[in-house]
């Protein structure tokens, strides 16, 4: 995918739009024993809130390109007896660590390349030299706490200090997805990884711990997909590869940044690819209408069906739409919003049905993980973007969607930015999906801080909010661990 920014002229004026401090860099370490709280802050809620995202942008003299490039920073919010506390911490790897002490840029990431020779470009390709800035999302394995982006080094941190630990162990290729998923039955961490060579690989592999990895599934193939996320059900580990494709000998010769060697060939279609994780064979290979999507939300079996939901675009143009130039000066939005999507896929016959469970869009979904990832379920939430009609907004509103007919809610509030709502279940709670609460760190464009959201998860009525003295980078995934 190649991307290109008009010349500005001498007398052009750029707009600042008013999300645009989420995308600027922060540079304070902070620990702070009690934020202040307006509203109440539900007294049963004990546990701790952890956010992984972006911080910095900028190296010395240079820039980072994209929004997924900003060297990670940890974010902790604890809770007890209605107060909050707050620390943040930068995740400091190889990565950060070489940039702090060179004044640059040290090694690749997602649409960010230090300039290197075409022959060191060539001999890295099977020796590749990876980056541990895990920006993206965080999780348990087994006793520890581990950080992860889109390459195999998950990094582990201390919960309590948010002190970085060193690499936790390294999954067995190249592209990684930093949405691993439970198997509470294995107590095990599933994912896949593609590896890339002469001929390509997707692996379905577990971890139980920093030692023990075994392999699922594995499957050849000439063109990889770009995948983020994928679906785990109770049988299968579902793959679902979408038509932006790259060749592997591209990513070393070309001198294009990752992701820019891609590219979105429609007419490959999509392919849902159906593993059974018991024995490691392929299921089936089914096609769809070719569509891009980051997230699933979530997967099941019914009646010799495989139901598969995410929030799907119609092509891969989002991810152009996200370099910081563009975001950082008012971008229009992207050519299709992020639809709720539903495939059916007929295991039998092996036709896939689509279906658009909402016209509200949805992006960074969450549900009830613990009790319905890879079950029926009927409640996922998300953020919700603007419509064409608003064309200078950025995710600007909490949304929830009842799956099951279609029924949307929505958080909105002037000037606030609010990123992925966690769903937090009440400890007793009233034989409903939705009992509980949804944390969301939420940027305050007016103040140019940002504050911690708690909402009803039934209603998305605002329970309270501690503000916080800084803004925090918009950021990605979060977990709440009690």
């Amino acid at each position: 995918m190649e991307t290109t920014t008009a010349p500005k002229t001498p007398t052009e004026t750029v707009s600042r739009p008013a999300y645009a401090q989420g995308l600027e860099t922060l540079e304070a370490e902070v620990r702070l024993d009690s934020l202040p709280v307006e509203g109440e802050i539900p007294a049963w809620l004990t546990g701790t809130l952890m956010r992984n995202g972006p911080a910095k942008f900028e190296v010395g003299e240079q820039r980072l390109n994209h929004w997924f490039d900003g060297l990670a920073m940890l974010h902790k919010f604890s809770f007890g007896e209605g107060a909050v506390s707050y620390a943040n911490r930068f995740l400091r790897g190889k990565s950060y660590l070489e940039a702090e002490r060179e004044g640059k840029i040290a090694y690749s990431e997602f649409a960010t390349d230090p300039c290197r020779s075409i022959f060191r470009r060539a001999a890295t390709l099977f020796r590749p030299k990876f980056t541990d800035n895990c920006n993206v999302n965080l999780t348990r394995l087994g006793d520890e706490y581990v950080a992860m982006t889109e390459l195999p080094l998950p990094v582990a941190f201390d919960p309590e200090t948010l002190e970085t630990l060193g690499v936790a162990f390294e999954a067995p290729g190249i592209h990684a997805t930093a949405h691993p998923h439970h198997d509470p039955a294995r107590r095990e961490l599933v994912a896949y990884v593609t590896h890339f060579g002469p001929r390509g690989e997707y692996r379905v592999f577990a971890q139980r711990d920093r030692a023990t990895q075994r392999r699922i599934a594995s499957l050849r193939v000439a063109q990889p997909s770009y995948m983020h996320s994928f679906a785990l059900t109770e049988r299968y580990a579902v793959l679902v590869a979408f038509p932006l494709v790259v060749n592997p000998f591209d990513l070393a010769l070309s001198g294009r940044p990752f992701i820019e060697n891609y590219k979105w060939k429609p007419e490959l279609g999509t392919r849902v690819l159906v593993f059974d994780r018991e024995d490691g064979s392929l299921r089936g290979e089914y096609e769809a209408e070719p569509r891009f999507s980051f997230h699933h939300v979530n997967a099941f079996e019914r009646d010799g069906e495989l139901v598969l939901d995410m929030s799907a675009y119609d092509d891969a143009t989002i991810v152009d739409s996200l370099y910081l130039e563009r975001l950082r000066t008012a971008p229009p939005p992207p050519a299709s919003p992020p639809r709720l999507l539903r495939y059916r896929v007929d295991l039998e016959d092996g036709g896939v049905a689509e279906e658009e469970l909402s016209d509200v869009p949805l992006e960074l979904p969450r549900i009830d993980y613990r009790e319905r990832n890879g079950k029926p379920y009927r409640y996922t939430y998300g953020v919700g973007a603007p419509g064409p009609e608003e064309p200078d907004a950025f995710l600007d509103r909490l949304v929830k969607i009842d799956v099951e007919d279609g029924e949307a809610r929505e958080w909105r509030e002037p000037g606030a930015f609010p990123g992925e709502p966690v769903f937090v279940p009440a400890p007793q709670r009233a034989g409903r999906e939705d009992d509980g609460v949804l944390l969301s760190v939420v940027l305050d464009a007016s103040a140019g801080s940002s504050y911690l959201l708690v909402l009803d998860a039934g209603d998305l009525a605002e329970l309270g909010r501690a503000r916080v003295p800084h803004h925090i980078p918009f950021g990605f995934h979060g977990q709440y661990f009690s």
